[in-house]
Order: structure tokens, then sequence, then C-alpha cells
């Protein structure tokens, strides 16, 4: 009868340093950590957070606007105004964004065609 073979003897087995080229040998992979729950935002949640973002930047406007209050001469197109500092760049800031919305609005309309486009191309195939 043949008996099962049986070591008692333990190994153990040492990683050695990582080489200074950088080649190391494999590293055992470290255990994940336990995944937290992330909270879910609700509606209300997100409305507040947009709702104090904006009192912020009304705030800072106002004092945009107080410390710039002095009167300069503006001259465009043959129209010739005396505004405040302030409001002559609130109103150039806001001309730019409307320009900026109107180019991406355009692009948007040409991007949505040419989807349509080929999807009734695929469609008639």
């Amino acid at each position: 009868m043949t008996e099962p073979v049986t070591s008692h003897a333990t190994t153990t087995t040492t990683v050695p340093p990582a080489a200074v080229n950088g080649s190391a040998p494999p590293q055992p992979p470290a255990q994940a950590a336990p995944r937290r729950r992330r909270r879910m935002g609700t509606k209300i949640s997100g409305m507040r957070i947009a709702l104090i973002a904006g009192i912020v930047a009304l705030i800072l406007i106002l004092i945009f606007i107080i410390q710039n209050a002095h009167t300069v001469s503006i001259s465009f197109l043959g129209a010739h105004l005396h505004l405040s500092l302030a409001v002559a760049l609130l109103l150039a800031a806001i001309a730019g964004a409307l320009v900026m919305a109107a180019a991406g609005t355009a692009r948007i309309t040409e991007l949505r065609q040419v989807m349509r486009r080929d999807r009734r191309k695929s469609e008639a195939r």
C-alpha cells in the first residue's frame, strides 16, 4: 500500500526588491477595498446647489458693479454712449455669450441634420 506523501515543511517566498531599471517581479494583486455606495442626488438637492451658486455669482457681480461705477464714453457704429464701466463690460460679456450660444446652436442643428440623413440612408438599404 502506498501512503500519500505529505510535506510538513512550510515554504515561504520573498519577493526581491524592484530593480533599478524598473523591471520587478509581478506583485500579487492587492485586495480591493470594499466599494462605498454613492449617495444619489435628488432634483431638489441639485436645485439647491444651483441656487447657492447663483446667489454667490450675483454677489460677485454686485461687487464688480460697485467697484467699477465710474462712467466711460463708448462709441460703436456711430452711436455714442456714456455708461458705467461695469455695465459696459457686462453688456459685452452677455453679447459674447449670445454669439457663442448662436454658434453652438447652429453646429448642433447641423450635426442633427447629418445624423438624420445618415439614418435615412441606412434604413433605405
